[in-house]
């Protein structure tokens, strides 16, 4: 799970998704989904599993979703797709609650993502 389905599980944003968002490697097939509206995201293979976690959506059943930090790396990196104002919406309630240990988060995986000069003015702003 990903984009903006992940940022609202992880309580980042208010918003209720439309569609469900999933990711899939970049080079694979899209998977075919008639019900929920799906929205699929292709993502580098190479960092298809930075950041990935298992969430419970239902006893006993666990799906692969991005961490809050991959999330909102990922929000600001893709914001002219997804709205400056929603992946900014993510930031600030990520730094709130996560404290210091967060904080170093986002910038290890902004630089596995190729991403810290979208990040770190960001986190700089909303810290200020």
């Amino acid at each position: 799970m990903c984009d903006e389905s992940a940022l609202a599980l992880h309580e980042l944003i208010d918003d209720i998704p439309a569609a469900v968002h999933i990711a899939v490697p970049r080079g694979t097939r899209r998977p075919a989904v008639s019900y929920p509206p799906t929205v699929v995201a292709q993502y580098a293979p190479t960092t298809f599993t930075l950041g990935v976690e298992r969430f419970e959506a239902a006893p006993g059943e666990t799906i692969p979703m991005y961490n809050a930090a991959r999330r909102v790396v990922d929000a600001m990196r893709h914001r002219s797709r997804i709205g400056e104002t929603l992946a900014l919406s993510a930031l600030g309630p990520y730094l709130r609650r996560s404290g210091r240990d967060g904080v170093s988060q986002l910038p290890y995986v902004a630089r596995e993502l190729d991403a810290l000069s979208v990040i770190r003015p960001s986190v700089e702003a909303v810290l200020a």
